[in-house]
Parts: C-alpha cells; sequence; structure tokens
C-alpha cells in the first residue's frame, strides 16, 4: 500500500510539473501580446478590463463555489491578489520602458527569490546554493541592465520589483493553496486584482483612446483575460497544491526564456553578447539554486527527501 501512495504521490508531482510547464509557455506569449496592446491601453485599464473579465468569467463557471466564499476565503485570496496585483502591474509599467526579452529574463529571477521568502515563513535558512544562486543571478542581472553605464533604467527597475512580488506571489499561493480549495483562491486573487486595477485606473489614468484595429485589440484582451489570467492562474493554483514553491518557482521561471524567443521572433528584439552572457548566468543560478547540483554530487539519502 505505501508504494501505491508513493506512486500516486509521485504521478499527482509530474502532473503539476506538466501543468506548470504550460502556464510558462503561456505566459511567455503574453509578454508579446502585452507589449503590443500597450500601444493602445493603458496599463493599469488593461489589467483592470483582463482580470473583470477572467473573474466574472469564473465566478459563472464555478458558481457553486463562488457564493460558499467566506471571511477566511477572502482573507487568504486578498492577501494573494494584492501581491498578483503589484507584480503585474509592476510588470506592465515597465514593458512601456524596456523590451520583452529583457522583460522577461528579470521576471524569471523570482525564482532566486523565493527560496528566501519561504526561509522567511518556515524559519529555514537557505543553504549556500541558494546563497551562490543569488549572487550569479545578480551578476546576470546587471548584465542585462547595465548596457554601457551603471545606469538601471525604469523599466529595468520596475520589472525587478515585479521578481519580487511574483515570487511573494508564489510563495504565498503555495502557503494558503494547502488550506483553500486552489479554484476559489485562485478566484479571490483575480477578481482582488481586478478591482483594485480598475480603481487606479480610474484614478491616474486617462480613458482609453483605441488607436489600433479592434478586432486586434479584443483578441489580445480575450488571450490575456481568459488564457493567460484565468486559465493560466487556475492551473498554478492548483498544480502548487502538489508541489513545492521553489519547485513551482523554477517552473515558472520558464516563462523568461519563451518570453525571449517570443520577443525576438514575433517583436524584432535584439540580444547583446553580454545579455546573453547575463541570460545564461541567471539560467545557471536557476539550476544551482533548484537542484543543488544533485547531478554532479554525491547526495545524502536524506537531501534527496527534502527536496
Amino acid at each position: 500500500m505505501g508504494g501505491l501512495f508513493k506512486n500516486t504521490d509521485k504521478k499527482r508531482r509530474l502532473l503539476a510539473d506538466l501543468s506548470l510547464f504550460l502556464v510558462a509557455i503561456i505566459w511567455g506569449g503574453g509578454f508579446t501580446v502585452v507589449k503590443d496592446t500597450l500601444d493602445n491601453m493603458t496599463p493599469l485599464y488593461m489589467n483592470g478590463i483582463r482580470f473583470i473579465l477572467a473573474f466574472v468569467a469564473m465566478a459563472i463557471l464555478f458558481w457553486e463555489k463562488f457564493i460558499k466564499i467566506n471571511k477566511k476565503d477572502l482573507i487568504s485570496g486578498g492577501i494573494v491578489g494584492v501581491f498578483l496585483f503589484g507584480g503585474f502591474v509592476s510588470q506592465t509599467i515597465g514593458l512601456q520602458y524596456t523590451t520583452v526579452s529583457k522583460s522577461a529574463f528579470l521576471t524569471g529571477t523570482n525564482v532566486v527569490i523565493v527560496p528566501f521568502l519561504v526561509w522567511l515563513i518556515n524559519k529555514k535558512h537557505p543553504d549556500w546554493y541558494a546563497m551562490a544562486g543569488a549572487f550569479l543571478a545578480s551578476v546576470g542581472i546587471g548584465l542585462i541592465t547595465l548596457q554601457g553605464s551603471f545606469h538601471i533604467g525604469i523599466g529595468d527597475s520596475l520589472t525587478l520589483l515585479c521578481a519580487l512580488l511574483f515570487a511573494a506571489h508564489i510563495t504565498s499561493v503555495g502557503y494558503f493553496a494547502k488550506d483553500i480549495d486552489p479554484i476559489t483562491l485562485a478566484m479571490i486573487q483575480i477578481g482582488t486584482t481586478g478591482i483594485i486595477s480598475i480603481m487606479g485606473a480610474f484614478i491616474f489614468e486617462p480613458v482609453p483612446q483605441l488607436k489600433g484595429n479592434i478586432a486586434d485589440i479584443c483578441i489580445s484582451i480575450s488571450y490575456m483575460a481568459f488564457i493567460a489570467t484565468m486559465g493560466a492562474l487556475l492551473i498554478q493554483n492548483v498544480a502548487q497544491k502538489h508541489t513545492l514553491s521553489t519547485h513551482a518557482a523554477i517552473i515558472l521561471s520558464l516563462e523568461s526564456v519563451f518570453g525571449t524567443i517570443f520577443g525576438v521572433i514575433l517583436l524584432g528584439d535584439v540580444l547583446t553578447l553580454s545579455m546573453i552572457i547575463g541570460c545564461l548566468l541567471i539560467f545557471c543560478a536557476i539550476i544551482i539554486t533548484e537542484t543543488k547540483l544533485s547531478f554532479l554530487l554525491p547526495r545524502k539519502k536524506e537531501d534527496v527527501t527534502n527536496l
């Protein structure tokens, strides 16, 4: 019986990993869609519309869960939603001042931040692998953002803030998904993000004046609302119930890889040599932080168990 349960857990973790891989592809493709939509719509209005549409769709699809939402659900989902709002708004505004490829890779650095946030919650000090990963990621970020000077652009700075907030989002989802229905958790955080975005848009942004092709804009908004928001966040919340936050972070960090690929292919972004080296260093940081070089060094049995 013990072996049966272990095999079942392995299958669930594998399915969770594959699901998160799909989320990474969806979000990677979302960089180019967001970048293109920003030519016709301001950041807060765009996020407000996409998240409100996603929330309404989820409330209809999961009506029975929606009407059973309680105070505990609202508090937990609200906390996660604030991190999600901060991550998306800083990323979206940052995309106005930087390229898709740079935004994608800088966003991916959240994978190095997650272990430290988990440490704050679980009181478990990160090992030297995490420290080495953080150092390499810092060097990589410098190579990507410091193009010919020590000046970091506003877009890069906002995207680094976005990485921190997304790390907090991943960590909080892993923390709350253990005790709350993941669909309910996804619904509340999406609704929270949509409400805050719309309120901010009314206060700080002018009413959008659509200048592009209306059909193309509708397609872009639909992709962001129903696939990149409702679909992806629903998958993430369900999957993280069956895997560790740090493990989820490494898979979701592949979003940066797909985002860069789509940016180069579809938008003509140019990768300089220093940016390529920086990206490689960040990739090495991710590998060291998450695998702890287990494929090179012998590991103790108990260490493997704790991965």
